[in-house]
């Protein structure tokens, strides 16, 4: 497909390759220049390269631009307040995953919501066609490859060379040494996705565009790489967050190594103790880099235009440049400005990305029901007497989308090889079933859960506390007679505080009496209506989980459980 390119494209394109080629990344195949597919409103938004090197854009009237964005971008907030003085022009950020901002994108529901995107890759967006026909212009601000951080503890028994290490050497010694590793859900955050679709390209030797035939020949080494993966997550930002609290001594699972942006893993640094520090490696083999283009939607009005040029402007001047690095240890993209001080800058092939949407959804299917470790998920749901009525049938709702019951692609649903317990609860267990989602024909398991949820029905108190503690006792003996190692995790779900059985106390007690193991199964609780804020942090704090709000209402659960699905 030939777009046309604007001028903005076109400097940003050459503003990116002349930075790769200083800071040390070939961008070849890679991220590479914004090809904006503008339908020629040069004249609204203007080049987003400075007019006059290092000139500022003039300051105009204040606006506020709308931007949904990746999560990781909140550690941009400093700069962009700099920005705001200079220019007048406010961020409001509205953080969502990469691949789910694209499907919002593609469905039309960003028209009107949203002046712009700011995403680490537009990759996946342009696969689609509907959605890469929203895009007006787009300008890449800054680079981060996705690589492997690993302890340095971890590091001496390898005996690896940093600058030389390849991803076939990481894939030997998670076979060889047990190297563990945690990674983002490739079906919800972009450095998950760009880290499968390098390790598909790298173990394939593809030269081009990845081809189905290239992800069948990568299938072995790819289910080896992924029997390492002990830590997943729906965000860069919450995986470093899980390394840093298991580091410190905290709840969750330690584990020997990071697959993450290079700016996450180097700024992760700066809050860990000496023995969990992280060797950041970007494979000599090659990497797939983000390169974070500042995106202009079509729907955008004119007052937004304005606004986006006056921020890319200023975006992309030198000094602010230099600022950006700094603080967020990611690669300049101007020429000229070098790189933070603990960014190498040998260079490094980017790995070719699919040629189609197929090839793409094909490898991200084989990762969630093939490569990856399968789960054990338990649902602990509130169905006490305050469920009854458009709450009960919101939860009925969001946990039927799960199961594929409305006929729609469940992306984010149940997986194959995944098992998976409903318990319903109000002051005492009302029932539990168990499935076991097979691996081929799944669809009768899935309508057997379908079935369960459809019988929920609500009446009673709330004992939160004591039905989670059935729910770990119920897991030790789940894995005690598989004798697996699945992801585990439990989701609670209530409108509600607890006014039954045992009391937040207790439950620490109880939690930190377990097994080892056991403390590194997370709790991701639900705040849902009137639900107790206090008791479900605290919840999540104890048990090294994350707290999901779901307090705009019974429709809000549907993105909430399948938002959970990317920590599962």
């Amino acid at each position: 497909m030939t777009e046309p390119i604007t001028r903005r494209s076109l400097v940003g394109a050459l503003a990116l390759g002349l930075a790769a080629l200083a800071t040390g990344c070939d961008s070849g195949h890679g991220p590479g220049p914004a090809p904006g597919p503008s339908g020629g409103q040069e004249g609204s938004t203007g080049s987003t390269a400075p007019g006059g090197a290092g000139d500022p854009p003039p300051s105009g009237a204040p606006y506020t631009l709308r931007v949904l964005a990746g999560s990781e971008l909140q550690d941009l907030q400093p700069v962009l307040d700099d920005v705001r003085k200079a220019t007048g022009v406010s961020v409001r950020f509205t953080y969502t995953g990469t691949l789910d901002g694209a499907a919002t994108v593609s469905s039309g529901k960003a028209d009107g919501t949203y002046d712009a995107l700011w995403f680490g890759s537009n990759h996946y967006l342009r696969l689609d066609q509907g959605a890469a026909g929203k895009l007006l212009s787009e300008t890449s601000v800054m680079v981060s490859p996705v690589a492997l951080g690993v302890r340095s503890s971890v590091l001496a028994t390898l005996g690896w060379d940093p600058a030389h290490t390849t991803w076939s050497q990481v894939g030997q010694a998670v076979a060889a040494n047990g190297l563990t590793f945690g990674m983002t859900d490739p079906s919800q955050s972009n450095s998950g996705f760009s880290a499968l679709i390098g390790l598909a390209a790298a173990f394939s030797g593809a030269q081009a565009a990845l081809t189905q035939d290239d992800v069948a020949k990568a299938t072995p080494a790819l289910r080896g790489f992924f029997a390492g993966q002990q830590l997943t997550s729906g965000s860069s930002g919450w995986l470093a967050q899980a390394y840093q609290r298991a580091a410190r001594g905290g709840a969750g699972r330690q584990v020997g190594a990071l697959v993450n942006y290079e700016s996450v893993l180097l700024s992760l640094n700066r809050t860990l103790p000496t023995d969990a520090q992280l060797t950041v490696i970007r494979p000599a083999d090659g990497v797939v880099s983000a390169d974070y283009p500042l995106t202009l939607l079509s729907s955008a009005g004119a007052g937004a235009r304005d606004a986006f040029s006056r921020l890319t402007a200023e975006l992309l001047r030198p000094e602010v440049q230099r600022q950006i690095s700094d603080t967020t240890e990611r690669r300049p993209v101007v020429p000229g400005v070098a790189p933070g001080p603990g960014l190498g800058t040998d260079r490094r092939p980017e790995l070719p990305f699919p040629g189609s949407r197929a090839v793409a959804d094909a490898l991200l299917a084989a990762y969630q029901n093939q490569l990856r470790r399968p789960s054990r998920t338990v649902y602990v749901l509130d169905t006490s007497g305050s469920m009854q009525g458009a709450r009960l049938d919101g939860l009925k709702q969001a946990l039927g989308q799960l199961t594929g019951a409305d006929g729609s692609p469940a992306a984010n649903g149940f997986r194959e090889r995944e098992e998976v317990t409903l318990i319903s609860f109000a002051d005492d267990v009302k029932w539990e079933h168990t499935h076991q989602v097979p691996d081929t024909a799944p669809q009768a398991e899935l309508a057997s859960i379908e079935a369960d949820v459809q019988s929920l029905s609500a009446g009673g108190g709330t004992a939160i506390y004591s039905t989670l503690e059935h729910a770990y006792q119920l897991v030790a003996q789940q894995q005690a007679a598989a004798r697996d190692d699945r992801f585990t995790s439990i989701v609670l779900m209530t409108d509600g505080e607890s006014n039954e059985g045992d009391s937040a106390d207790g439950f620490t007690a109880f939690y930190r009496a377990l097994p080892t193991a056991q403390q590194t199964v997370p709790v991701f609780p639900i705040l849902f209506g009137e639900g107790a804020l206090a008791q479900l942090q605290g919840i999540a704090d104890t048990t090294g989980g994350k707290l999901f709000d779901a307090t705009a209402g019974p429709s809000a659960l549907d993105g909430v459980f399948e938002e959970i699905r990317g920590y599962q």
